[in-house]
């Protein structure tokens, strides 16, 4: 079986570029070679994006395999698979990862069950309701990566298959 998805490194320091390629490609099993482009949003930073076909979880582990990186921001989305909800995983180095199961249309969906837990601690004096759906949400994560999705309106994309 074989999914969908996109990884978008927003803001990459250039003497990382290689490396990102090399991670991503242990990943999805097959060379990467990524289309490399100034990103505006942070000068002397830059971007790319690569679209790929591989297995079901194969954004999680390009998200393992890139997290932690100083001064690298990214995004990676899967789509949906049978048996498997589509999912976005969001990174900056200020945040940490966010991850977050998605509509078709890219919405987020929270759990009945994480929404019964956030509803639970506001109601038991803890975090405001607000701010405890804006870290389902991630909120901060959107807030921080806009810029940087911003300045990467027309960017190409390079489509990659995985193969095996």
């Amino acid at each position: 079986m074989s999914v969908c998805g996109v990884l978008q490194v927003h803001s990459a320091p250039p003497a990382l570029c290689p490396h990102i390629e090399w991670a991503v490609a242990g990943s999805v099993g097959t060379a990467v070679s990524m289309p490399w482009v100034s990103q505006p949003a942070a000068p002397g930073s830059l971007r790319a994006e690569l679209a790929w076909h591989g297995r079901p979880g194969t954004a999680g582990a390009i998200t393992s395999a890139l997290a932690g990186w100083n001064r690298l921001r990214f995004e990676v989305t899967e789509e949906a698979s049978p048996g498997c909800d589509a999912v976005r995983y969001s990174y900056t180095p200020d945040l940490g990862i966010f991850s977050a199961v998605t509509s078709g249309n890219g919405d987020i969906m929270v759990p009945e069950g994480r929404l019964r837990a956030a509803v639970s601690l506001a109601a038991a004096g803890g975090q405001a309701l607000q701010a405890e759906l804006q870290r389902l949400l991630g909120t901060a994560w959107d807030n921080e990566l806009e810029p940087f999705r911003r300045a990467s309106d027309g960017a190409p994309v390079r489509w990659l298959n995985a193969t095996g």
